[in-house]
């Protein structure tokens, strides 16, 4: 057994009720930003959050979240593994149905389901990724000290970010990119093999943005990016909800204008979509600069808590499911919040646990599970009676513990 307590089994009950309030606060949130004058503002929250269709779907949503966690809790651990490859694939190939059979124009992100609901096949890519990284990323120690693994986190970098691309989707496409980055430094690549990749990727980058400038696209999304450059050329377009966001939130001042106020901007739709990428608008408006930076507290004693539970994980693999669900994270709420106060350009990606979306709602879930799951099979390391050789968690050694396999 590990003498360090940090280290031993263990169902995390503080990241599992942190996540959950803020999911609660969300249904909140959402009943706020599509609040309706034909309700009094002077009603209790709950009449508010029934005639609220939006914030009724998210509570669905949140009540679906203890269910997602106490299934990939009690899966075995060596499935997480075991079966990465095949789930990789199958969203891979969801992602092309949506590619496929989506006739919409512009982003080809949402399939339809029934009763009127959607999925959006991108969100659980990120979970399918994580899962097959830190399984390829474990092989060697450290990585790319052979073809053959190089190859293997190309092909899973490429295949889905290709279709993604396809698909109009490059919010999608900028986490992905984010999560292999983070992921592939604390894997303990060689930081020349990471400068060179880091270099490519900024290039092909360069030359997607170059082509659309240059054949005169008018495409939305390089709209987007002039607009993040010069906001005040396309504050009537492109611009338009980052402007009318920022001064949503500039109105709530130090401590908000409070909640289910009539007149409130809000109750006028002043934030097109102000329930789901932009919420944060609401919550700005409706409890301050306070609320706000409580928030964002909040996020990051999650994302500092998950770091501390991956440094304090004796298996690299398990270490690299935690540390690739937290950059995921992490870059949802840098880009969200950066968008909704314009330090950052407009992407469709929502602020996790808080925007409404089902997709998002069960791939964040799904991503708190995993990191539970390997803090609860911590318990393999208690039989263990063979060390296996050290591996390099980017600066910090670690020994990694074999135990019998699961029966």
């Amino acid at each position: 057994m590990s003498e360090n307590r940090a280290a031993r089994a263990h169902v995390d009950w503080p990241l599992i009720i942190m996540v959950m309030l803020l999911s609660i606060f969300g249904v909140y949130c959402v009943a706020i930003a599509t609040y309706s004058t034909s309700s009094s503002p002077d009603l209790p929250t709950l009449n508010h959050i029934v005639e609220s269709s939006y914030a009724m779907r998210q509570s669905l949503y949140v009540l679906i979240a203890p269910i997602i966690l106490s299934v990939l809790i009690n899966v075995p651990y060596q499935w997480l593994k075991s079966y990465a490859k095949g789930l990789f694939m199958a969203s891979t190939l969801m992602l092309t149905a949506v590619w496929v059979f989506n006739r919409a124009t512009g982003v080809k992100a949402w399939l339809d389901t029934l009763w009127g609901f959607t999925i959006q096949p991108s969100e659980f890519a990120k979970i399918s990724m994580i899962l097959i990284l830190a399984k390829v990323l474990s092989q060697e120690d450290p990585p790319f000290r052979s073809f053959q693994n190089i190859r293997d986190v190309v092909l899973i970098i490429a295949l889905p970010s290709i279709v993604i691309v396809g698909s109009g989707e490059m919010g999608s496409l900028l986490v992905i990119v984010f999560m292999v980055a983070v992921m592939m430094w604390f894997s303990g690549v060689n930081w020349k093999v990471y400068m060179g990749l880091a270099f490519t990727a900024a290039v092909l980058i360069g030359i997607v943005i170059a082509y659309a400038y240059f054949s005169g696209s008018d495409s939305y999304r390089l709209q987007r990016i002039l607009a993040f450059f010069n906001p005040a050329a396309y504050s009537s377009s492109a611009a338009y909800q980052q402007t009318q966001s920022k001064m949503t939130i500039g109105s709530g001042g130090m401590f908000g204008i409070g909640t289910f106020v009539d007149g409130a901007m809000s109750q006028l739709n002043y934030v097109p979509a102000d329930w789901t990428d932009f919420i944060f608008a609401t919550i700005g408006e409706a409890f301050g600069f306070v609320g706000c930076v409580s928030l964002i507290g909040v996020y990051l004693l999650i994302i500092l808590h998950m770091v501390r539970l991956a440094f304090h994980t004796y298996d690299k693999f398990g270490a690299l499911v935690i540390i690739g669900v937290m950059s995921m994270l992490l870059f949802h709420v840098f880009e969200n919040i950066g968008m909704c106060i314009g330090v950052m350009p407009i992407t469709g990606i929502p602020l996790p646990f808080l925007s409404y979306g089902g997709s998002n709602m069960v791939t964040n879930m799904g991503g708190i599970g995993l990191v539970l799951n390997v803090t609860r099979n911590r318990s393999l390391s208690a039989s263990v009676s063979i060390r296996a050789p050290q591996y390099t968690l980017r600066g910090r050694q670690y020994r990694t513990m074999r135990s019998q396999p699961y029966e």
